[in-house]
């Protein structure tokens, strides 16, 4: 069976409080419970799959930290949705001297396109009513 292929986005990036500013689309392959690091600390990833090429789709961890933890509640793996986020990067030195480097994808907002295995269903209104044939004698009083 093949895949269906996931869209991606790549916006041109905002450059916000010294922080770079993205977007991407792409299909929910994972989602982590929360992770508590530390009393005053804890984080959540989610990794997203996203193919600009179907054949060979890559797979990307975000993580929301903080108060942002909760906006994965409501994603299932297999939604489909955009995600806004933050690239993030830092320098650290280990006792050695050896300074490595890390990058993070930092989310700050997350919208549901849609669910990965079927239509998002439509919603249910009131079948409508032909008004043309109502009786003249109503008693509505307008």
């Amino acid at each position: 069976m093949q895949k269906e292929p996931v869209n991606f986005v790549r916006s041109k990036p905002e450059h916000i409080n010294n922080f770079i500013n993205m977007d991407i689309k792409g299909k929910v392959h994972e989602i982590s419970p929360v992770i508590t690091v530390s009393e005053k600390f804890k984080k959540r990833e989610l990794i997203l799959e996203y193919a600009e090429n179907p054949t060979y789709p890559e797979f990307v961890k975000f993580e929301a930290v903080q108060d942002k933890v909760n906006l994965f509640d409501n994603i299932k793996v297999g939604d489909q949705v955009e995600l806004f986020f933050n690239l993030r990067g830092r320098a650290w030195t280990d006792k050695m001297g050896k300074t490595s480097y890390f990058n993070t994808l930092a989310v700050w907002r997350i919208n549901p396109l849609g669910s990965g295995s079927s239509a998002q269903a439509a919603p249910e209104y009131a079948a409508p009513v032909d008004i043309s044939s109502a009786p003249d004698d109503d008693d509505l009083p307008f």
